[in-house]
C-alpha cells in the first residue's frame, strides 16, 4: 500500500527555504539509516516542502540545525514528528483485490485446517505496514467473514504496525471517507462499517477491537515478536529500498513466518528469483514450505 514510506514530488513553487548539498546528504542519510528509505537526488525538493513549514513553526532556522536538533533530542519526540512529515499514507480498503480474495478463499483456508490439524486455535496474522488502517480492517473482516460463528472459538486478532504515529492515530480512529469504502464488498460493507453525522464510515467496533495497532519500524535488526506469524502483509514498502534492504527484511519476515504460511507483498515489489526461502505461488504472493 502507499504507507508510511511513499513519497510524491512537489512543486517547486513551495520550496520558499533552500538546503545545501551537505544538509540533504545529513536529511537522507539520516533517512535511510533508521527507515531504510532511499532519497535520491530528485527528491531535494519533496525534502524542503515536506519539512520547511515544520522548521518556521520550531523557529529553525536551517536544515542543519533541524538534523542537529534529531540527533541531540533524547525524547525521541522531534524523530517521530520528522517521520510523520516526511510520510504519506494514501490507501483504500480492498486495494489490489486479488490478494483479499486470495486470502479469504485460499491463504486463510490453508492455514486453519493446518492448525485444526494441530488441533490449535490460534491464528496469527501481522500487516507490517498497515497505514491508516484500511488492510488490517480489511483483513479483520475477511476473518470474520470466514469463521462465521466459529470466530469466538478461536484467538484470531491481528497485529498491524507501522512507522507513522500519526497513521496509527487516523488507523485507531476508524473513519473513513466515501472513496475509501468503496470497494468494500457490499455484505462486508453493510455489517462492518456505519454512516456516521458529517457523511463519514466508521468501522464497527466488533472489528475495531479484533485490531491491536501499534507503532513499530521495520529497520529494526531483530523484531521482538515470541512466535511466528500464519500470515504477513507488507505490501507497497520495499519498493523504497534498496537491494540490500530488501534481501534483510525478507529474512526477518521469513524467521517470523511459520511453515506454511504466508507473505504478501505490493504488486509493483519483486523479490530476488534467486532466493531459496519463500516459494512464489500467484504473484506478489509467497508461502513458507512446511518442514
Amino acid at each position: 500500500m502507499r504507507n508510511a514510506y511513499e513519497a510524491h514530488n512537489l512543486p517547486n513553487a513551495i520550496a520558499a527555504m533552500t538546503i545545501t548539498d551537505q544538509e540533504f546528504d545529513q536529511i537522507r542519510s539520516l533517512v535511510y539509516d533508521r527507515f531504510g528509505i532511499t532519497l535520491n537526488d530528485g527528491k531535494r525538493t519533496l525534502v524542503i516542502g515536506r519539512l520547511q513549514k515544520l522548521l518556521k513553526t520550531e523557529g529553525i532556522r536551517t536544515f542543519k540545525d533541524y538534523y542537529d536538533s534529531i540527533l541531540t533530542d533524547t525524547t525521541g519526540r522531534v524523530l517521530s514528528k520528522f517521520v510523520n512529515r516526511m510520510t504519506t499514507n494514501y490507501t483504500f480498503f480492498n486495494r489490489e483485490k486479488e490478494h483479499f480474495e486470495f486470502f479469504s478463499k485460499t491463504a486463510l483456508p490453508k492455514v486453519v485446517t493446518q492448525l485444526e490439524q494441530k488441533k490449535e486455535k490460534k491464528l496469527r496474522v501481522w500487516c507490517a505496514a498497515c497505514s491508516t488502517g484500511e488492510e488490517p480492517y480489511m483483513l479483520a473482516m475477511l476473518m470474520q467473514d470466514f469463521f462465521g460463528h466459529r470466530y469466538k472459538e478461536w484467538d484470531a486478532g491481528l497485529l498491524a504496525t507501522d512507522i507513522s504515529s500519526r497513521a496509527i492515530s487516523v488507523a485507531k480512529a476508524g473513519i473513513y471517507a466515501d472513496e475509501r469504502v468503496e470497494k468494500i464488498p457490499g455484505h462486508l460493507s453493510r455489517r462492518y462499517l456505519k454512516r456516521i453525522r458529517g457523511g463519514d464510515w466508521a468501522v464497527s467496533e466488533e472489528i475495531k477491537r479484533e485490531v491491536c495497532f501499534r507503532r513499530f519500524n521495520l529497520m529494526n535488526t531483530t523484531f521482538p515478536f515470541k512466535e511466528g506469524f500464519d500470515i504477513i502483509f507488507c505490501r507497497n514498502v520495499m519498493i523504497y529500498f534498496d537491494k540490500a534492504t530488501r534481501e534483510s527484511l525478507i529474512k526477518r519476515f521469513y524467521q517470523f513466518t511459520k511453515p506454511g504460511g504466508y507473505l504478501f507483498i505490493g504488486h509493483s515489489e519483486t523479490m530476488d528469483r534467486k532466493q531459496q526461502l519463500y516459494k512464489n505461488i500467484i504473484p506478489a504472493v509467497f508461502r513458507r514450505e512446511t518442514d
